[in-house]
């Protein structure tokens, strides 16, 4: 016995050694990566943190493109779709607090709180509206959100594959347990995804194997994730989205503004009953509703991001 007692102070003093190991490597290479890969575009003050907002391209009409819940590295996340527009649109990316380049806040995850500093930031790096807005996943409550509100604002909403409040009011929908969660937030603080095998890591940033990415986007979207890859804003988010989805159910269907979602007929999202049926029954509200099914999961600006460039254009020049 008291050789295992032995042997089990030896494991755990082990243990604890390479955890600190990897949170004070973990600490220098954030240094190192952040020095190398400087945010590509600017960062605003909003509310005394800062926001990464990057632009790109020329013309009337500007899309800004609104990153799903635990997107790490939005702006290189939706190049491969962004960069096909540049030749008609002004394109925007906006990180919120805790993605990408941006810093993290101790905001809450309230969506109208959210959606002021992403329409501060906006204007703050002076982009004007109105806008077109391309929200992918949860963030297509906050694109919803900003139409009831502020609806002068907003020529149109392209969905890709977004979230509507149905599919968090569900009574099947199920969050993940806030141990899980806080296991990977752990897991993320000291470094242990720096040690992911290129499998696991793939897993994680499919887009690594993509040909619309340069190397140096591939080395920049994996600082990135170790950076951002589940972050307290995320959490957040995640704790309010019920919440969020409840407010916005409540102030109903901002059926003036034209919609075009793509919706993926083989959506990964498992979690979440009935994702594709509810989408198209949502657009049966709007009075300039259309949807596009693809035969692809959830991030389906990553593997059709040529067809979805051509229909925006269309959809664009028909509706303005």
């Amino acid at each position: 016995m008291k050789i295992f007692g032995k042997l089990l102070l030896l494991g755990s003093g082990l243990i604890a050694a390479l955890l600190i190991f990897s949170t004070f490597y973990h600490i220098y290479q954030l240094r190192n990566e952040a020095k190398k890969y400087p945010p590509p575009g600017k960062l605003i003050t909003v509310d005394n943190n800062k926001m990464h907002v990057f632009t790109e391209g020329q013309g009337d009409i500007t899309l800004v493109f609104m990153a799903g819940s635990g997107t790490s590295g939005p702006t290189i996340d939706f190049k491969p779709l962004w960069s096909k527009l540049l030749d008609e649109y002004r394109i925007t990316v906006v990180e919120k607090a805790g993605y990408g380049w941006s810093e993290q806040s101790a905001g809450s995850g309230d969506i109208e709180k959210m959606l002021e500093k992403t329409r501060k930031a906006l204007k703050l790096s002076g982009e004007d509206g109105p806008y077109v807005l391309v929200p992918h996943s949860m963030s297509g409550l906050e694109a919803i959100c900003w139409a009831q509100k502020y609806p002068d604002e907003i020529r149109a909403i392209i969905g890709l594959d977004p979230a509507i409040p149905d599919h968090y009011l569900n009574s099947a929908f199920k969050l993940p347990s806030k141990s899980q969660l806080y296991i990977m937030y752990f897991m993320s603080k000291i470094g242990l995804t720096r040690f992911m095998g290129r499998s696991e890591l793939e897993k994680n940033l499919p887009l690594l194997k993509s040909k619309d990415l340069t190397v140096e986007d591939k080395e920049k979207l994996t600082a990135v994730f170790y950076k951002s890859s589940l972050t307290k804003n995320m959490l957040n988010e995640i704790d309010y989205i019920e919440e969020n989805a409840s407010q916005v159910k409540r102030n109903g269907i901002p059926s003036d503004i034209p919609m075009y979602f793509f919706i993926a007929e083989n959506s990964d999202i498992s979690i979440i009953p009935n994702w594709t049926a509810d989408l198209s029954k949502y657009l049966d509200e709007v009075k300039s509703g259309n949807y596009k099914m693809l035969n692809t999961g959830h991030y389906v600006h990553h593997e059709k991001s040529d067809l979805i460039a051509q229909e925006i254009k269309r959809f664009i020049r028909e509706k303005f």
